[in-house]
C-alpha cells in the first residue's frame, strides 16, 4: 500500500486496538493511573464511560497488560449474557473446572473456592467487561453478589465496566442501586482536544516507524480535527484515508484536501455524507498501478 511511500514500517491507523499505540495523554493517562491505583487498593467495582469510538477497548487492554503477576484478570468483549452465561464465562476466563452440566448454584460454589484459593496464593481477581452497557441488570446483579465475596481485609473479586453513556442510565435503575453504590472510582474518556490531536497522529505516525519530519501539514491536522470532532476512531479512519490520498497522488505529505477527500467519503464525519452510501473517493483512480 503506502508504508514504503511514507517510510512506515506498519499502517499506522489500524482500527484494531494494539497496546503499543497507547498514548499516555491526559485524560487517558490519568484514567489508567486511577484503574491501577484503585485495583491495587482493592475496591469493588470502577467504571469507564465514553463515546462511541473514545478508546476504552484499548484503555481495557493496556490496563490487563499492566497488572502485575499478583493479578488474576478475566476480559469479557461482550457481556450480553445471561446470569448463568456470565458464571461460566468468568470460569472458563479463571481457567475454574466445574461440572459438565453445573447448576447456577454449583458454578458459584466453585468460583468461590476458585477465588479463596487464587487470594490465599497472595493474587487479586479483575473482571473487566467491555461494552457494558449492554450487560441485562439480571446479569449485573448476578455480578454484585459475586462481589460480596470478601474477607476481612478486601474484595476476592475486582469489577472494571467500561461503557457507552447509556452505562450511566442503566446503573441509575433502582433495582440495581446497591451495585451503583459500589462504585468507588469514576473515569470519563473524552474527544481529543487540537493539540492532543497532532500529538496523537504525531505518535501513531512514529510508532509506525516514521522518522522524516512531519507527514500531515497544519491545516490538514486542523481538518481531521473537524471532521473527527477528536473521536480517536475516526481520527484514525480519516487520517488512513488521507495518507491514502497523498499516495494516490503521488505527495510526499497529507495536506487538506485529502483530508477533506477522507472525510467526504466517510459517513461519520462532520461534513461527510449523510442518508446514502459513500461513493468511491475519486483519487482511487490515482492508486491503480501503484498498489
Amino acid at each position: 500500500m503506502y508504508l514504503e511511500h511514507f517510510g512506515l514500517r506498519e499502517l499506522p491507523f489500524s482500527l484494531t486496538p494494539d497496546t503499543s499505540y497507547f498514548m499516555t495523554r491526559d485524560g487517558y493517562h490519568d484514567a489508567l493511573n486511577v484503574l491501577l491505583v484503585s485495583l491495587r487498593g482493592g475496591e469493588g467495582f470502577v467504571k469507564v464511560t465514553g463515546e462511541v469510538g473514545t478508546g476504552k477497548t484499548m484503555l481495557c487492554r493496556t490496563l490487563l497488560k499492566r497488572l502485575g503477576d499478583d493479578f488474576a484478570s478475566a476480559y469479557l468483549p461482550n457481556p450480553y449474557l445471561r446470569p448463568s452465561s456470565l458464571l461460566f464465562s468468568l470460569a472458563d476466563e479463571l481457567g475454574v473446572e466445574y461440572p459438565k452440566r453445573a447448576t447456577q448454584h454449583q458454578l458459584m460454589r466453585c468460583l468461590t473456592e476458585a477465588l479463596l484459593a487464587l487470594h490465599a496464593a497472595g493474587r487479586q481477581v479483575v473482571l473487566c467487561m467491555d461494552e457494558a452497557q449492554a450487560v441485562p441488570v439480571a446479569t449485573l446483579e448476578t455480578l454484585r453478589l459475586l462481589t460480596n465475596l470478601e474477607t476481612e481485609k478486601r474484595k476476592l473479586l475486582q469489577v472494571v465496566l467500561f461503557g457507552q453513556p447509556e452505562l450511566e442510565a442503566t446503573l441509575n435503575q433502582p433495582s440495581i442501586r446497591q451495585l451503583r453504590q459500589r462504585i468507588t472510582f469514576a473515569c470519563e474518556l473524552k474527544p481529543l482536544g487540537r493539540a492532543s490531536l497532532a500529538r496523537y497522529v504525531t505518535h501513531r505516525l512514529t510508532v509506525a516507524g516514521h522518522v522524516n519530519g512531519e507527514l500531515f501539514e497544519r491545516r490538514a491536522l486542523d481538518a481531521l480535527q473537524d471532521g473527527s470532532r477528536g473521536v480517536p476512531r475516526l481520527v484514525n479512519i480519516l487520517a488512513h484515508k488521507a495518507l491514502l490520498c497523498a499516495y494516490g497522488q503521488g505527495q510526499a505529505v497529507v495536506a487538506r484536501r485529502h483530508v477533506r477527500e477522507a472525510i467526504a467519503d466517510t459517513a461519520d464525519a462532520r461534513g461527510g455524507p449523510r442518508l446514502r452510501v459513500p461513493g468511491p473517493m475519486t483519487w482511487l483512480r490515482g492508486l491503480v498501478g501503484r498498489a
